[in-house]
């Protein structure tokens, strides 16, 4: 029964998208510039019908209906409801179709929150949606259908991955979509003015607000996906550059430069192809993270549900994207002469873009290298944290001072006019850091620079709230936050502590100034696993401060799987963090101790910075 009423839904969507298509294409041709009620008509009924598509397979997964194969693989008569629910984008064939409702409403909202732009630029733009909405569509049909049905039905499902049955995991994905598809409509909206000449200061205007909602839920998204690998895959870092990571991470580089070209599009009518290119590469790279991750190529702890067969779809999908974006772009290319003064604010934002896209080169080039050496050589590699932070630190050095700098600037022409006020914050953020050297004997020149640029951004940023003129409270919030996350990832990362080692029942170990017992385990029976607890007392002899972390072995039944759940005891100064795993079945336990310095501050700046994000999309839509 949810079989077929998900199917009919999911059929009803693709004629509803032909019919959009068909009824915009006839709008064109006449020349009112009203747009037919029926378009606004079909897109509601296209939105209702395929939420309650999804509410359909949810319904699915809470009564355990096993004849459907996606809820016999990812779900359990005796998962908890709330894993039932989350269980239903917790895989291949669901996350499709969240893929589909974010494509689907925002087409939807942007037809009805954009209704000040030519009729024309808004007709092409819905009708590239749609066809992006029938191309996903097609690929759920005919390839990862979430209705799928499977006789002779099973008494009981396989349960889900138990990484994934985790309060984050509920959360993570839909904030990362909303984030890689939300960029679909600007790249549908750049297509579209490509196509039908819409190239005024407007057409910047149009997508900021839908830039900065991507922005703000990517942003969140990898957000919560640090957590939960911080505290769920033992790594006890906040990043660790693995390649799912990184293919989240490409796109938010270029909403971050889009962003600021949109500026520079707005105010001056400069830099149009350039921020077209970038609206057609943010979505590109969604797709591209998403063929990377789901095809089975990246090796990854990540994954879950990569299946190469999958994989060739999307990469046909890709490919088409990226022709008909490159054509379209060639085809209507003009050259632009923009001669932008060497302190004006414009160069500072295309400096920033230039930064951005050096971050993205570097991050894709070392994600996609292990994979070109596999296919050419058939030798494994991975690059890891010393590749990225070899190449990217030292340019972030020079990459904040530049940004503390390039807010000061004005339009058009500026004079070097701050020139004693930026000594006398280099001379105190220097001065906070001999402070620091002194306490922490921090040797590492690298290390000692970032700290200051990161105070150099921190303290300028800090003082435009007391600018006599016009403050713009977003822009100050995200750039403090961005200099607090590198200020604080900087201390992180030159004081944190790790021991590694090995300890049975009741024995006592001292390394360094740190005591170690493992004074007993406990055994603990939840609904869906079963988990052994160790006891373990920490006491530094230095400080004589003394606490007991508990780090957890759990077993789960559905699926069978054994996984190791760190223990974490944070305050504002700093993380206690602990793992614990059994060794060979042996008497002794590996023990893996950190002590993180300011973690919850790294977890602070961000929210922070996407509240700055928040913010400007809120005085954006106030101010149209």
């Amino acid at each position: 029964m949810l079989s077929n009423l998900g199917n009919f839904l999911l059929f009803l969507s693709v004629l509803l998208s032909i019919l959009i298509i068909y009824n915009s294409y006839t709008c064109l041709k006449i020349s009112n510039k009203l747009i037919f009620k029926s378009i606004y008509q079909l897109s509601i009924f296209q939105s209702t019908s395929i939420l309650i598509c999804f509410f359909t397979l949810i319904a699915a997964f809470l009564i355990s209906d096993f004849s459907l194969i996606n809820v016999y693989q990812n779900s359990h008569s005796l998962k908890p409801v709330f894993y039932k629910i989350s269980g239903t984008w917790g895989n291949h064939e669901g996350s499709l179709l969240l893929w589909v409702i974010i494509l689907i409403l925002f087409s939807f909202l942007f037809l009805v929150f954009n209704k000040n732009h030519p009729k024309s630029y808004r007709l092409v733009t819905l009708i590239i949606q749609n066809l992006l909405i029938i191309g996903f569509l097609f690929f759920i049909l005919f390839n990862s259908n979430p209705f799928s049905v499977v006789s002779p039905v099973p008494k009981e499902g396989l349960g889900l991955n138990p990484i994934l049955q985790d309060p984050a995991l509920a959360i993570h994905p839909p904030l990362l979509y909303l984030g890689f598809v939300g960029s679909s409509i600007y790249f549908s909206a750049a297509m579209s003015s490509l196509i039908t000449n819409y190239n005024e200061r407007s057409f910047a205007t149009s997508i900021k607000s839908w830039v900065l909602i991507s922005w703000v839920f990517q942003t969140l998204g990898i957000l919560v996906g640090s957590i939960w690998a911080y505290y769920e895959l033992g790594w006890g870092g906040f990043w660790f550059w693995d390649p799912v990571e990184n293919a989240s991470l490409l796109p938010w580089f270029a909403m971050t430069a889009l962003l600021h070209s949109i500026l520079v599009l707005e105010r001056r009518k400069s830099l149009y192809f350039w921020t077209i290119i970038l609206c057609l590469l943010t979505f590109t790279l969604s797709v591209t993270g998403t063929f990377l991750v789901r095809s089975g190529i990246l090796n990854s702890v990540h994954t879950f549900a990569s299946d190469p067969t999958r994989g060739i779809y999307i990469l046909i999908f890709l490919s088409l994207m990226i022709l008909a974006s490159v054509y379209f772009l060639f085809t209507k290319y003009k050259s632009e002469t923009n001669y932008f003064s060497a302190n004006s604010k414009e160069t500072y934002v295309l400096i920033n873009n230039w930064f951005m896209m050096f971050y993205l080169i570097t991050v894709l080039l070392g994600t996609l290298y292990p994979i070109f050496t596999d296919a050419l050589s058939k030798s494994k590699i991975s690059v890891g944290p010393p590749f990225y932070n070899s190449v990217i630190i030292p340019i972030v050095v020079v990459f904040l001072f530049l940004m503390a700098i390039g807010p000061q600037a004005k339009w058009i022409k500026n004079k070097f006019t701050n020139f004693k006020k930026s000594l006398l914050i280099l001379f105190s953020a220097t001065a906070v850091n001999l402070i620091i050297f002194y306490f922490f004997k921090s040797y590492s020149i690298i290390s000692n620079l970032i700290i200051i640029s990161s105070l150099f951004l921190i303290i300028s940023s800090f003082l435009d709230f007391f600018k006599k003129s016009e403050i713009n409270i977003s822009r100050i919030i995200s750039h403090l936050s961005f200099g607090l996350l590198i200020f604080f990832i900087g201390l992180n990362h030159n004081f944190s502590i790790e021991k590694d080692f090995n300890l049975k029942l009741g024995e006592t170990k001292k390394i360094d100034n740190y005591r170690f017992v493992l004074k007993n385990l406990e055994l603990d029976e939840q609904t869906n696993y079963k988990a052994i607890i160790g006891n373990l007392q920490v006491r530094n002899t230095l400080t004589n401060e003394e606490r007991t972390l508990k780090p957890e072995i759990r077993i789960y039944d559905n699926p069978q799987t054994l996984t190791y759940e760190a223990s974490i005891q944070t305050n504002f100064f700093k993380d206690h963090y602990l793992t614990m795993s059994n060794i060979d079945r042996s008497e002794y336990y590996n023990i893996k101790f950190q002590e993180k310095p300011l973690m919850i501050w790294i977890w602070i700046s961000v929210i922070m910075l996407s509240v700055g994000g928040f913010l400007s999309l809120l005085r954006h839509a106030k101010n149209n």
